[in-house]
């Protein structure tokens, strides 16, 4: 993707990111209110130094470890996800069998079109697009076993009402492990009251939805989804004794408030 920007422009990456989420707007897949949401976020990332830290890659490693663990994994995808790294977390589906869900908190029948449409898209293009690692063959199959949910929900979130509580119930309703980037705080509590293990990506260490998850990683979403896909090669097992909340301190610690 092109940009107007200077490639050398020291936050060229952000502006990338930025510039798709105007793109993703302007072609309908988003709701006016996507750009407020990446702007916070954006934000949010600015003070924690646009940078990976050690406490979000551990946490990611814990991600890996649980996932690849898992019964029946499951990612969610709204639309910002869809926008910034449907490829990324197809990919790592792919790797860990897991089904996608489209899952957004404005929706209408058009966006779900056009979101599913973008993502089947990217699908088949990523069959082709063999890894190191992977045969084609190989590859193919397990890129085409990603089923993509969400344009006929079936099942309520419990907890939850209006159309935020729809969906699958082989999908989110049945999974063990969830991988939710960028959740609103109210679903992320009703899904860990599910009885899911709530893995959430969010820039904002002290949001409800990073209070309440399981395991939070505390990074931009597309360095999360590069990140996991490579700790996916070689996962460690489950922490028992797994401590969020130290994760989160770690992250405020992280703040910085020096020039950039």
């Amino acid at each position: 993707m092109k940009h107007v920007a200077d490639p050398t422009h020291p936050r060229y990456r952000s502006l990338l990111m930025r510039a798709k989420i105007e793109e993703a707007v302007k072609a309908g897949l988003l709701a006016d209110s996507a750009l407020i949401a990446h702007g916070r976020g954006e934000a949010f990332d600015y003070l924690l130094g646009e940078r990976t830290s050690e406490s979000a890659m551990q946490a990611t490693k814990e991600a890996a470890a649980r996932l690849m663990a898992a019964e029946h994994p499951i990612i969610s995808f709204n639309g910002n996800t869809v926008a910034l790294a449907a490829e990324e977390l197809l990919k790592c589906a792919a790797v860990m069998g897991a089904d996608v869900e489209i899952n957004i908190f404005y929706r209408t029948e058009e966006r779900m079109r056009l979101l599913i449409s973008s993502v089947s898209k990217t699908k088949e293009s990523l069959k082709h697009e063999a890894p190191d690692g992977f045969s084609a063959d190989e590859w193919s199959r397990m890129v085409e076993s990603v089923r993509i949910l969400g344009g006929e929900p079936d099942g309520l979130i419990p907890g939850l009402e209006g159309p935020r509580a729809n969906c699958h119930s082989e999908g989110i309703l049945s999974a063990d492990v969830l991988l939710v980037p960028l959740e609103d705080g109210d679903r992320c509590e009703a899904l860990v009251a599910m009885g899911a293990e709530v893995i959430v990506i969010d820039l904002n260490p002290i949001s409800r939805s990073a209070r309440m998850a399981s395991v939070t990683v505390v990074d931009e979403l597309t360095r999360f989804a590069l990140n996991l896909y490579e700790e996916m090669k070689k996962p460690g097992k489950p922490d028992d004794d797994w401590n969020n909340q130290a994760i989160l301190d770690a992250a405020v610690n992280s703040v910085t408030f020096t020039e950039q």
